[in-house]
C-alpha cells in the first residue's frame, strides 16, 4: 500500500468538517496574495460598479457575433469594422475594471469567453469567407487552426494570470492583436486572390495564430488605456495621431498599427542586450513565473490495489 488516502474518504471528511460551520467561517484566498472580498459583503452600489466592466465585455461579444453574420453575408469591410469595435471595447473593459477597482473572477472568465467569439470565431469565419474558401478543405482546416490557437491562448491566459505579476508583457500574441492583423488586411486588400497572392490569406491564418500559441513576449500597452496622471499626455497624443491617421488614410494606418505591433516582438528580442546594457534590467522582460496549477482529485484506490 502507498499510504495515500483515497480521494472519496478525503472528500467525505471535508464535507463532515464543513457540515457544522457557517458560511461566514470561510475565507477567500488568492494564490497571488491579492486582497479578495466576498460579493455578499458588498453593498448594492459596489456590486453595480463591479459589474460595470462586464457591460463593455458584453458589447465586445455582440460585435464579434454580428461580425460573423456580416462575414457570411459577404460584407467583409463591415465584419472587419465590427471586430475593430470589439477590440476597442475589449481594451476599455479592462481599463474600467482597474478604474473602479473591481477585477472579479467572473469578469476575467466572461472576458475570455467574449474574446473567443470576437477574436477567435469571428476572424476565423472572416478569413474563411474572405480568402480561404477557394482552398476547400485545406482552407477550412486553416480557419480551424486559427480558432484552436485562439482558444489555447485564452485558456492559457486564464490559468497563468497573476493580478500582482508583470503587466508590461503578454505571453504570446494577444488575440485582439492577432485579430487586428486580419481586419487591417481585409481593409487594405480587395480579396481578389490569384497566383501567388492566394498565399496571403494562408499566411494570415497561420502566422498570427501560431504567435498566439507561442511563448514569445509581446509588449502590453494597457497603460495607454488607464494612464497615470503624469503620462496622460501620451495617451492623448496617441489618440490624436490615430484619429488623424484613420481620417486621412484608414487602411495604411491600420496596417502600420497592426503589423507594427507584431513586429515589436522580434525587434524587442534583437534589441534586448542593448536595452539591458543602456537602461538596466527593468528595460527588458523579466523571467517568467508560474502560479500553482489546480488539479481535480482522482480516486486512487485502483492504483493502491494494483500496487498491493
Amino acid at each position: 500500500m502507498t499510504g495515500r488516502r483515497p480521494a472519496a474518504e478525503a472528500s467525505a471528511d471535508l464535507r463532515a468538517q464543513r457540515g457544522g460551520r457557517r458560511a461566514d467561517d470561510f475565507r477567500l484566498i488568492s494564490p497571488a496574495g491579492v486582497a479578495v472580498v466576498r460579493p455578499d459583503r458588498l453593498d448594492a452600489r459596489s456590486r453595480a460598479r463591479a459589474m460595470l466592466p462586464s457591460a463593455f465585455t458584453l458589447v465586445n461579444m455582440l460585435c464579434g457575433f454580428t461580425s460573423i453574420r456580416a462575414s457570411e453575408a459577404g460584407h467583409f469591410d463591415l465584419a472587419a469594422l465590427l471586430i475593430s469595435v470589439a477590440i476597442v471595447f475589449d481594451i476599455f473593459d479592462g481599463a474600467v475594471a482597474r478604474a473602479v477597482g473591481a477585477i472579479t473572477p467572473f469578469g476575467l472568465q466572461f472576458d475570455s469567453l467574449a474574446d473567443l467569439i470576437s477574436f477567435g470565431v469571428a476572424p476565423a469565419i472572416l478569413l474563411w469567407t474572405w480568402g480561404l474558401d477557394e482552398l476547400g478543405l485545406t482552407g477550412w482546416l486553416l480557419a480551424c487552426f486559427w480558432l484552436a490557437c485562439a482558444a489555447y491562448r485564452l485558456g492559457r491566459f486564464n490559468v497563468t494570470i497573476d493580478p500582482q505579476g508583470e503587466k508590461r508583457y503578454f505571453i504570446g500574441l494577444p488575440s485582439p492583436g492577432a485579430a487586428g492583423v486580419v481586419l487591417a488586411s481585409v481593409y487594405a486588400f480587395d480579396g481578389d486572390f490569384t497566383g501567388w497572392h492566394r498565399w496571403g490569406p494562408v499566411a494570415l491564418a497561420v502566422i498570427p495564430a501560431a504567435l498566439m500559441a507561442s511563448s514569445f513576449r509581446f509588449t502590453s500597452f494597457r497603460w495607454l488605456a488607464s494612464p497615470r496622471r503624469d503620462r496622460i499626455w501620451v495617451t492623448v497624443l496617441a489618440v490624436v495621431v490615430l484619429a488623424v491617421g484613420m481620417a486621412a488614410a484608414p487602411a495604411p494606418t491600420l496596417l502600420v498599427v497592426a503589423y507594427g505591433y507584431v513586429a515589436l516582438c522580434p525587434l524587442g528580442w534583437l534589441t534586448r542586450p542593448l536595452r539591458r546594457r543602456w537602461f538596466g534590467d527593468d528595460a527588458v522582460a523579466p523571467h517568467r513565473t508560474h502560479l500553482p496549477s489546480v488539479f481535480f482529485l482522482v480516486d486512487d484506490r485502483d492504483d493502491d490495489a494494483e500496487s498491493g
